[in-house]
């Protein structure tokens, strides 16, 4: 007795019947009869892709603002590290006060 193995598909596959399915023009019977797939496979790629959609527009400004931050920070401790040797210079030119 041989095990059946577990149908793979690739990710475009998998857009290209979930954007049929936003698209509502045919019903999910329809696209899982065309496509040769479970209707509730269907129904789970979509609710996966609902489930990430803000996930893919808010990557972006997250990202930024982690850079930003993290630009910040190495602004600060060259700033922090200029003013110790400024004040070191002062200091052995005598002119510190």
């Amino acid at each position: 007795m041989q095990k059946q193995q577990r149908k793979t598909y690739t990710t475009e596959f998998k857009v290209k019947v979930v954007l049929e399915a936003f698209k509502g023009q045919r019903t999910i019977n329809e696209i899982s009869s065309h496509y040769g797939i479970h209707p509730n496979q269907v129904n789970q790629w979509k609710k996966q892709a609902v489930e990430s959609l803000p996930a893919v527009f808010s990557s972006r400004r997250a990202r930024v603002a982690e850079d930003e931050e993290v630009l910040k920070g190495q602004l600060y401790q060259q700033i922090g590290q200029l003013k110790v040797e400024l004040d070191w210079l002062k200091k052995k030119a005598g002119l510190f006060s």
